[in-house]
């Protein structure tokens, strides 16, 4: 019987190999021929999927998996969870290296502001684009990194803090007070990030003992920031009035959303075969990236979109087992930081893609193109994977020292 972890890495696999093979497929081009004798050129081929850029992508991303499940992760724990010989007061534990590594991040997010190096698209500074010899122009989102680095220092902090961070002052601000800095950095560019990292981040916080009403302290500061980054930006009015009445602009800030909806719609129950979908030239936008659910649906029908929605459930069903098993602070609250972003990154981008929700620069997990986010969330499934592994082996340290124990309740039978 497959483990938790060995479930979660066959998921991640499985994926990944989806998305490079829909990635390819929604990629597809119109292409002239050059005579009649010339013959027809083939779209999707296997040769064309295993020299695509994805491919690479998924390579880059199998080497993470493996490599982070290989982690020792409990002597890593350990090593974060010591304290020094001379432990600081109680009452400021860990407040300034949870100040010096959010400095970190804001720094690490700002470079997309530097001439020469930062990318703009669709009106967002969210890129870092970078020309390698060989391997032309690469683009990089730092903002991949805070999304997963923020998860694994509120959990080093909250796990340092333990009985505080019911505290208001001296636990939850602190924490809450890192989360809204970076998620609002984030925000000010990528309005759909930011809000996953706070709802992540928040879920992270109540997992380690932070009260609910804390948090609803700050909800309407919360909402009054989002609801101001959306008033001050023309397009992003333009998407929430598109979600409201996307026939009331049909060809311009409601396209996107209708081509999606009919995307689904013309797929049907078996859909129209890999490769056969029409919506990917260039009806669609964005159908390789925030919308290539919507291409599923349309080429592999609902039986497509069910083994996409059931392998998201499974992996995180199966990362929940581990967490919950999990003995280390840390370690726990960041298995809770990572299902929760998954969770909630996957759920945002189906409400999105069906239309149920207002058009958003959001990624399906592991599955829409892409780079940064394909690595290093495989990264922290691996991560998870080498918990599990753990457990395994404290499993079957505790089956050996209970044999001896079995054998002399078995010989005391005997001799009775």
């Amino acid at each position: 019987m497959l483990r938790p972890g060995q479930v979660v890495v066959l998921c991640a696999l499985a994926l990944l190999t989806l998305g490079v093979v829909m990635v390819s497929s929604a990629g597809m081009e119109v292409q002239t021929l050059g005579s009649v004798e010339e013959g027809p050129r083939p779209g999707i081929t296997p040769r064309s999927i295993l020299f695509s850029r994805s491919s690479a992508y998924f390579a880059l991303s199998l080497a993470a998996i493996v490599i982070c499940s290989g982690v020792p992760v409990g002597r890593l724990a350990a090593a974060l969870e010591r304290r020094g010989p001379t432990a600081p007061r109680a009452s400021i534990d860990g407040l300034m290296p949870t100040a010096i590594g959010v400095v970190a991040l804001l720094a690490l997010l700002a470079t997309v502001y530097l001439p020469g190096i930062g990318h703009e698209v669709n009106y967002s500074h969210r890129w870092l684009r970078f020309r390698i010899p060989g391997l032309g122009a690469q683009t990089f989102q730092p903002s991949e990194i805070a999304k997963w680095g923020l998860l694994g220092l509120l959990a080093w902090y909250a796990a340092r803090r333990g009985a505080y961070i019911k505290r208001f002052l001296l636990g939850f601000v602190p924490g809450v007070a890192a989360l809204g800095i970076v998620s609002g950095f984030v925000a000010v560019e990528d309005l759909g990030t930011g809000v996953l990292i706070a709802a992540a981040g928040g879920l992270l916080l109540l997992a380690a003992g932070a009260r609910f009403w804390h948090f609803a302290l700050f909800i309407p500061a919360g909402v009054a920031g989002v609801v101001f980054l959306i008033l001050t930006s023309e397009y992003r009015v333009k998407r929430l009035l598109a979600f409201l009445d996307p026939y009331a602009d049909a060809q311009t800030t409601g396209y996107q959303m209708i081509q999606s909806m009919a995307a689904i719609a013309e797929g049907g129950g078996a859909g129209r075969g890999l490769g056969n979908g029409l919506y990917k030239f260039g009806y669609l936008p964005e159908d390789t990236n925030d919308f290539l659910f919507a291409i599923i649906c349309e080429e592999l029908g609902i039986a497509g979109a069910a083994v996409v929605v059931s392998l998201l459930l499974l992996l995180l069903w199966s990362g929940s087992k581990i967490v919950a098993r999990e003995t280390s602070p840390v370690l726990r609250l960041f298995g809770v930081g990572v299902l929760a972003t998954i969770g909630i990154q996957s759920m945002i981008n189906l409400i999105v893609v069906t239309g149920l929700g207002p058009t958003k620069g959001i990624a399906l997990p592991l599955v829409s193109s892409g780079g940064t986010g394909w690595i290093l969330t495989a990264a922290c499934l691996g991560l998870l994977a080498s918990m599990d592994h753990h457990h395994a082996i404290a499993d079957a340290a505790g089956s050996d020292e209970l044999e001896p124990a079995d054998e002399d309740a078995e010989s005391g039978v005997a001799l009775a």
